[in-house]
């Protein structure tokens, strides 16, 4: 009787087993354990350093997601992989449903860096708002004429030419913008040789550059320039096949919310729910921007609420394949995330990580000054060598103008995108789309990038004797040393100390600074 028991149960019992082995399997596969993403055999063998995040870990759900779409490669894969069409930019009704990255840093920083970005190398940077109709002392007038700790030259200055202007807003009406034709400053930093162009639609003063529906009339449509800043520069940037980024400053000086809430430790947010966050959405959805530059992060991440308007970007924005951000989104996370860091001082040593070195033309400051003199102004020479130092280091170089209020370029910035353009046209090689040598460099006058086989030495000051010495490269068979000004192959010998390296022997008349391209050397 048992066994006939036993048999009549141990059909259904053995259906319950299995039933309950793969309930259990999908359990496990479909949980948050992870899966080590590790770099090929190709990778691993590279010597040139790569700037990346700390190895990224995924769940199998975000693997499967990044080995359909390799924009999302990981960065460690890059420098192998075959250059594509860049992935176009997603609208935004195609959503990402999938809450890929949660608004935790942990997960936010293991989204790959978009390409383009690395690529690009160099970019301008625009400082335009109210401050440019005093264009005195520099963009943080406001600050220093009714702070805390009001300089006097800037009395003076009011007393003198604004006797009768008691507050700041008032220069809002001579924001005129007048003479702005955005398809000219388009073309001008086309010509520049730079790939993006960051346009400030609001600093510290809180004056918006788009019809913003928040912040009440503060914005370029109802006062001033009675007119779409941000739109109309956005068409045109893009018109000449350049990415358009903006510039957005979270705090504002005098804002009574945001002071309110520091007042308060930082434990309320009426300003950012009410302002910062609606208005972050608007340019988002809005413009679309390639790159979102925060600034202002005066407050902790929390008070921002950062992680979750960030996991809101990569997850589900209409630019979530392809826009960049910083790492100013908060005083505790400066340099520690954000797809690039932004430090306010050029690196010593290479770092580990995307970055951007931001450079103002006006040495004195980023935006038009009436009494800006030909001194104050970088030199052509400064800016390329710090455009191939940074690239040399693994950075992207930004460069700043400031226009006056009524819209014109100065023409001393004319003249030095102008020159930095017709250099870029020659020796542009050996930036766009370079890596990070082995060695970043070899005294402070020869610099090093890398792009497939070909290695790039770029000479700041002119050799003596017109010879260089080049103790780092090795030559390899068939090994060729261009220069690119000139397209024409020098010739090389071995130092006499062999060990010492390679003399190059250069023409007469060189321009510096000069790139050599040198090819089969490792």
């Amino acid at each position: 009787m048992s066994q006939l028991i036993y048999r009549k149960l141990r059909g259904p019992a053995y259906i319950i087993l299995i039933v309950i082995v793969l309930r259990l399997i999908y359990y496990l596969l479909s949980s948050g354990d992870t899966v080590q993403v590790v770099p090929d055999k190709t990778s691993l063998t590279q010597k040139q350093p790569i700037f990346t995040r700390k190895q990224p870990v995924f769940t199998k759900k975000q693997l499967k997601h990044r080995l359909k779409n390799t924009q999302f490669l990981p960065q460690e894969h890059l420098a192998s992989s075959t250059p594509n069409k860049e992935l176009p930019v997603t609208s935004a009704a195609n959503h990402n449903d999938t809450g890929l990255y949660k608004p935790v840093w942990s997960s936010l920083d293991s989204r790959p860096l978009p390409q383009w970005f690395d690529r690009a190398k160099f970019g301008i940077f625009i400082h335009w708002g109210v401050y440019s109709v005093p264009s005195f002392y520099n963009e943080w007038f406001w600050w220093y004429w009714k702070g805390p700790e009001p300089k006097s030259s800037i009395k003076e200055f009011m007393k003198k030419n604004y006797p009768t202007v008691t507050g700041y807003t008032e220069f809002e009406t001579n924001f005129t913008a007048s003479k702005f034709k955005p398809g000219d400053w388009a073309e001008l930093f086309h010509e520049s040789g730079a790939k993006y162009v960051v346009f400030t639609t609001k600093h510290h003063e809180g004056f918006a550059n788009w019809p913003s529906k928040v912040g009440g009339h503060r914005n370029s449509q109802q006062r001033g320039p009675h007119r779409n800043l941000v739109a109309a520069l956005s068409s045109a940037v893009r018109n000449k096949d350049l990415a358009f980024g903006v510039y957005y400053s979270l705090y504002e000086w005098f804002s009574t919310e945001y002071n309110a809430d520091k007042s308060n430790h930082f434990e309320s947010n009426n300003f950012v729910k009410n302002k910062v966050t609606p208005q972050l959405h608007e340019l988002i959805e809005s413009y679309k921007p390639d790159i979102l530059f925060s600034d202002g992060d005066f407050g902790p991440t929390s008070y921002w609420n950062t992680t979750n308007f960030l996991a809101w970007l990569y997850n589900d924005s209409p630019v979530k394949n392809r826009i960049v951000t910083n790492d100013r989104w908060g005083t505790d996370v400066q340099n520690l995330h954000g797809d690039y860091f932004s430090p306010f001082h050029e690196p010593v040593e290479t770092p580990q990580h995307k970055w951007e070195m931001c450079v103002t033309l006006d040495k004195e400051s980023w935006g038009y000054r009436r009494d800006m003199k030909d001194d104050d102004v970088l030199t052509t020479q400064e800016v390329l060598e710090g455009l191939i130092r940074a690239v040399s280091k693994g950075g992207n170089y930004m460069l700043n103008v400031g226009p006056t209020a009524e819209g014109t370029i100065p023409t001393i910035f004319k003249q030095r995108l102008a020159s930095i353009g017709k250099w870029l046209k020659i020796n542009g090689e050996g930036i766009y789309e370079t890596q990070p040598w082995k060695a970043q460099n070899e005294s402070n006058n020869v610099w090093y990038t890398m792009k497939k086989r070909n290695i790039y030495a770029f000479v700041l000051r002119q050799p003596e004797q017109n010879s260089l010495l080049l103790s780092l490269p090795k030559p390899l068979e068939g090994a060729k040393i261009v220069l690119l000004e000139t397209n024409t192959t020098l010739k090389w010998t071995d130092h006499s100390e062999a060990s010492y390296g390679r003399v190059v022997l250069l023409p007469k008349e060189i321009g510096v600074p000069f790139a050599l391209r040198l090819e089969n050397f490792n």
